[in-house]
């Protein structure tokens, strides 16, 4: 677990219990019994885990009664989906420059030139 640090989002998810943490608050605000109750971790594990969440932006919390209760905080969800947007963006980009770089060897007779011997079944 991350102790004593700045957390991101990336870092709060790269845990498999909080990820499911925020999938099972992506369905619907929840108190940690409730949380708990569907995770194989204790109550006090979940609190540790949502602490962590809470740092890095990705969760808010609010007073019902004796109980928190926690939510997704979308504006954070929505920087992380922004960033995996960007690097998406930018590998379709990267794969276009290579089709396109591989299209004009193509053209200029020089794409799959390098040789290779046939195998013996293929004799």
């Amino acid at each position: 677990m991350i102790a004593n640090q700045a957390v991101d989002g990336w870092d709060a998810l790269a845990d498999s219990t909080r990820r499911a943490i925020v999938a099972s608050l992506a369905e619907r605000p929840q108190a940690v019994g409730e949380l708990a109750a569907g995770l194989p971790v204790t109550r006090p594990a979940v609190s540790q885990h949502l602490k962590i969440l809470k740092t890095a932006g990705l969760v808010t919390d609010r007073a019902e009664g004796t109980r928190r209760i926690y939510q997704l905080n979308p504006l954070a969800l929505a920087a992380l989906r922004d960033q995996l947007d960007a690097y998406w963006q930018r590998t379709l980009d990267n794969y276009a420059a290579e089709v396109a770089h591989y299209q004009a060897e193509l053209a200029q007779g020089r794409a799959g030139t390098t040789t290779t011997t046939p195998s013996k079944e293929s004799r």
